[in-house]
């Protein structure tokens, strides 16, 4: 346990810290180097959520331990797993506890490659309580955007079911704007993009934003070009993060965690990793930028 001295009525009066170390789980010889475990899937509606010709899904996706079940199969075959518009999220834990070395400390795989970056932020948790879920306090992994005016944290979008079959979706966010998610019949023949396991006809989902950077290129909607951002980002063809022996891998610096105020915080390991679509637009016929992933793993 810590030891930390306070100032009180009682001169050096010594309490005990709450010491999270305590539920550090050492990696063994038989510990996994990917995850081993998918605790959430929340994607925003999207393209590839609920296709059962591309997206893998069955359609028979009911509950969110359906969902979760859907992304444990996907992702152990090492196909993709859309994260649909902003705000779509996934988290996986791990069989030990990540330790914060000096360097990268683990990889997010995604699909993206020059001129289509798709990018996710990523958050990190400790087991602070020992009980095994992520249920503590989520750090964002600060990236090149971190601090930017255009950059917008806590951002909120709520999605609505929509009335009929094979229509988009639309949205409002929290800053006075909507738009909706494109129903692209000619790619896609799902009768919704809203998730089916969601019950309620509307749903919100907060992180940070990101500045959109796709653009049409020729302005006749034959080619539209999603830009990278330099570092820090899932799904993200950066020039400085992403893996040697593959450029689809992007790694991460645990020391890169941040405080909702933006303050660094000094993390020895984690144990839980969340991935989230960081940007709020669509790229015509390409649909809406959504960051899509095909493994996590400690390096």
């Amino acid at each position: 346990m810590l030891a930390v001295v306070v100032s009180s009525c009682n001169i050096d009066e010594t309490i005990t810290a709450p010491d999270v170390d305590k539920y550090y789980r050492a990696a063994t010889a038989g510990s996994l180097m990917q995850w081993s475990e998918v605790f959430e899937y929340t994607p925003a509606p999207g393209q590839f959520i609920g296709d059962t010709k591309t997206g893998g899904f069955t359609g028979e996706e009911r509950s969110a331990a359906d969902a979760v079940a859907y992304a444990e199969r996907r992702l152990a075959a090492k196909s993709y797993v859309s994260l649909g518009g902003f705000g779509g999220y996934i988290v996986v834990g791990f069989d030990h506890s990540i330790d914060n070395n000096e360097g990268y400390d683990f990889a997010v795989q995604g699909n993206s490659f020059d001129g289509s970056s798709e990018p996710g932020v990523v958050w990190v948790m400790r087991d602070e309580n020992g009980n095994g879920q992520p249920d503590d306090t989520w750090y964002e992994l600060a990236g090149s955007e971190t601090g930017k005016t255009e950059t917008i944290q806590n951002y909120a979008v709520t999605y609505y079911r929509p009335s009929e079959p094979m229509q988009p979706v639309q949205w409002t966010d929290n800053q006075g704007n909507s738009g909706e998610i494109d129903y692209l019949k000619q790619f896609h023949k799902q009768d919704y993009y809203y998730p089916a396991w969601i019950e309620a006809d509307s749903y919100t989902l907060t992180g940070t934003m990101l500045k959109a950077r796709n653009y049409d290129k020729f302005g006749n909607g034959a080619m539209w070009v999603q830009p990278a951002y330099d570092w820090g980002y899932a799904d993200n063809a950066s020039t400085i993060d992403c893996a040697k022996e593959n450029k689809a891998v992007n790694t991460f610096d645990i020391s890169k965690a941040i405080d909702a105020s933006g303050n660094t915080v000094a993390l020895n390991y984690i144990d839980f990793v969340k991935v989230q679509t960081a940007c709020n637009t669509k790229s015509g016929r390409l649909g809406e930028n959504s960051t899509e992933i095909f493994d996590i793993y400690d390096l």
